[in-house]
């Protein structure tokens, strides 16, 4: 099977970081598994990579859609399958770095997906109700589903409702890649010490005028409308919260995104955690280098 590495974790924890390290160790391609991170234009409140810090790294799946387009993880599953193809027969190692895990899990697992799609989005209903529809509609979703993703609740209504069938069924254990999953992270307090500070610095670089860009062109996309970092300042504009609580709510919602990725990176992926070392990242890098040596025989 192809290798293929794979760095995840929560927001903000370090993975650009660690990725440009260990493409250079192992003459790898990043591959981005961001769902934000594919749009055009949306850089400061997606935190996403500078030309500058990719260090010439190869980077693919960055700004390939407009927010007005449509982009489904089908979408992402065949245009990351194709990348480490076009990257394994260059004789390099792809490199998927994200905190995206659906993306992840159908790109790399035996993910299949209808052809006929059921597109509600069910804006009259809250999150709790969409949950409870779905349990009842469909009970294997219970304690894989979380209860608080309104987005994820959706996708499974609408699959069930197209299907008959749970979501849960589209997902296989066979894995199609021979990848290793990296996880970085660090301890509570000190994760969301980073969201807060990040989210901070966001709005010194120009975060408001970014978001504000497209409000004032009218454009309420998915993307816009969902993203945090986004509808948090479209609220500002709309005047249902002033600037202070919007800026609070980004960092609320970053912070609670932050443990649903780590749910479901338990409970999905086979994922080895590395404790990130801030103060000499360097024994991070270390770390994770000697982990790949080991079980993916890379030189071999």
């Amino acid at each position: 099977m192809k290798k293929v590495i794979v760095i995840l974790g929560p927001t903000g924890v370090g993975k650009t970081k660690l990725s440009i390290s260990i493409a250079k160790k192992y003459n790898g391609e990043i591959i981005n598994a961001d769902s934000m991170q594919i749009y055009k234009h949306l850089d400061i409140g997606t935190a996403k990579i500078t030309e500058e810090e990719k260090e010439g790294i190869p980077h693919h799946l960055f700004d390939i859609k407009e927010v007005n387009e449509d982009y489904s993880i089908y979408d992402y599953q065949k245009d990351c399958r194709n990348k480490i193809e076009e990257i394994v027969n260059r004789g390099h190692i792809p490199i998927i770095v994200g905190g995206t895990g659906l993306y992840i899990k159908s790109a790399l697992y035996d993910y299949k997906f209808s052809t006929q799609t059921t597109n509600n989005n069910y804006n009259s209903n809250s999150t709790e109700e969409l949950y409870n529809k779905l349990i009842k509609l469909d009970n294997k979703c219970i304690g894989k589903i979380d209860k608080n993703n309104r987005q994820r609740i959706i996708n499974a209504l609408n699959f069930f409702l197209t299907n008959n069938k749970s979501i849960t069924e589209n997902v296989t254990n066979k894995i199609l890649y021979d990848a290793i999953f990296i996880g970085i992270t660090t301890n509570r307090n000190t994760l969301y010490t980073i969201i807060n500070e990040r989210v901070d610095k966001m709005i010194t670089q120009g975060l408001i005028d970014e978001v504000k860009s497209f409000y004032i062109k009218n454009i309420k996309t998915k993307p816009l409308t969902s993203g945090i970092g986004y509808k948090e300042l479209y609220a500002y504009f709309d005047k249902k919260i002033n600037l202070e609580e919007a800026i609070d709510l980004i960092k609320k919602n970053s912070r609670h995104y932050a443990k649903r990725q780590y749910t479901f990176f338990n409970h999905q992926l086979p994922v080895t955690w590395f404790n990130t070392d801030y103060d000499n990242f360097n024994n991070t890098i270390n770390e994770v280098s000697k982990y790949i040596d080991k079980n993916l025989n890379i030189y071999s």
